[in-house]
């Protein structure tokens, strides 16, 4: 994988020619050629997606946001069909299926460990939506299980794979239909773009999915700027010494944190770079933590390089299960004692 992420998405090799896939910055293109309009295609996109495409063992299409790769794959769902998915996710997605519902769809909500609830929803749904770990509550669902359930019943499944990245876990080889990605997140990297991504299997399937999803970015015009999925390559190439660098502060940090006289508790799956706590107060607790970070930085995304901390209900949309005093914590890449002793000290003082 670590070759790989250096080595894919590059030109061809011939004397003189470039290390890197340029920006093509162009809406039209002269007639008769494989695209004609830059809404359709794009050599820095396709260069990102056979990248991506690989990493995940299928094949891509980058989107203008990851709510627009949601919502491309959320598309597959029939008008009024019944989508299965955990009693919480990410607040986008939960805002989407709360639509569907008013749409006069219906969403059947399991917790994210019953396993048995997953399996005995699918034999009514029409698509199934799944993350593991469930953000940002961290819990995590069986994907296998119920992954091979829903093929055998011939569901469509969906798994966000944002939290986990192509490198910890691969949903197309589990069985899933299409993964999803927020590629603002780990892929890019550095918090400097806004891109998403769907990747489907490379099966008679898949590519009838993947046709499904093309047309949709093409019609509701969600299509990405070649600037953008250019910065996100060139990002995707350190995405194994990120991710390894940002996993060990981690669990280093989940360790110390148990232990910790101010947090109620600690919500670490075991690998990755997320990690949420129950602060030991309400939410006015959780933040003053916050607000008293220097190193960390509060704000409401994840996955750069730098370490970001945030109180989830402070959002309207957020699920009303997750703790009014919980705080995701997206792990960066700096000194992990400098880390500590930063946030060591937020906590403390509440």
């Amino acid at each position: 994988m670590e070759t790989f992420l250096v080595a894919s998405g590059r030109p061809e090799r011939s004397p003189g020619a470039s290390v890197n896939v340029g920006v093509e910055l162009t809406s039209t293109y002269a007639a008769d050629g494989v695209v004609n309009y830059a809404r359709s295609g794009n050599p820095t996109w396709n260069a990102f997606e056979e990248a991506l495409g690989g990493l995940e063992g299928g094949r891509a299409l980058v989107h203008a946001s990851g709510m627009g790769a949601i919502s491309a794959a959320l598309s597959l769902l029939p008008a009024g069909g019944t989508v299965v998915a955990p009693d919480t996710t990410y607040n986008g997605t939960g805002d989407l299926l709360a639509a569907h519902e008013q749409a006069g769809g219906t969403v059947v909500r399991v917790h994210a460990t019953d396993t048995a609830g997953f399996l005995a929803a699918l034999d009514t749904a029409e698509l199934v939506w799944l993350e593991s770990p469930t953000n940002p509550l961290m819990d995590v669902i069986e994907l296998d299980v119920v992954l091979a359930r829903a093929r055998e019943v011939g569901v469509t499944s969906v798994v966000d794979n944002t939290l986990s990245t192509p490198l910890l876990c691969r949903p197309l080889s589990l069985g899933a239909d299409v993964v999803v990605h927020s590629v603002t997140k780990y892929l890019s990297g550095h918090s400097d773009v806004v891109l998403g991504a769907t990747v489907v299997g490379d099966t008679e399937r898949g590519r009838e999915l993947g046709e499904r999803l093309r047309r949709h970015r093409t019609l509701h015009g969600a299509i990405a700027g070649p600037m953008e999925v250019y910065l996100a390559l060139r990002g995707l190439r350190t995405l194994s010494v990120r991710l390894e660098r940002a996993s060990a502060n981690a669990a280093e940090l989940a360790a110390r944190l148990e232990g910790h006289p101010s947090v109620a508790r600690v919500r670490y799956p075991g690998a990755g770079a997320i990690l949420s706590i129950d602060v030991a107060g309400d939410a006015d607790a959780a933040e003053r933590v916050c607000a008293a970070t220097r190193v960390w930085l509060h704000s409401t995304s994840l996955g750069g390089v730098e370490s970001q901390v945030e109180r989830r209900r402070r959002h309207p949309s957020e699920s009303t299960q997750v703790p009014e005093s919980l705080l995701r914590l997206s792990v960066g890449i700096e000194n992990v004692e400098d880390l500590w002793a930063d946030l060591d000290r937020a906590l403390s003082a509440v």
